[in-house]
């Protein structure tokens, strides 16, 4: 199984890992998942944010995903998301996560 494949199957089916659609829970699952890997999983995923969003940040990978779903809201406003905004970061999370896994895919495979 690819990590894409991997990450896809987390994502359709996020009750049987006992998550529930809030972003923290999953953001440290994925942590959870890359530390099992070694740190090869997620290995090149915060430059890769930065690179798509043109510019520095000292922010990690977790902030940054946050930053790019609700871009101009600050990092006060991270803390209290509601049930639809949570689900919305986990939804956006995936989404990149898996944009930056097919794009970090070798030709072929």
């Amino acid at each position: 199984m690819s990590d894409r494949e991997l990450i896809e199957m987390v994502r359709d089916r996020t009750g049987m890992f006992g998550l529930n659609g809030s972003y923290y829970p999953t953001a440290m699952f994925l942590t959870g998942l890359d530390l099992g890997t070694s740190g090869r999983l997620l290995d090149g995923f915060r430059e890769w944010l930065l690179a798509r969003k043109g510019e520095e940040s000292s922010f990690t990978w977790m902030l940054l995903v946050i930053e790019d779903a609700f871009p101009g809201t600050g990092p006060r406003h991270w803390a209290s998301l509601t049930e639809s905004q949570q689900q919305s970061a986990v939804d956006h999370l995936f989404d990149l996560l898996i944009a930056f896994l097919v794009e970090r895919q070798p030709a072929g495979r």
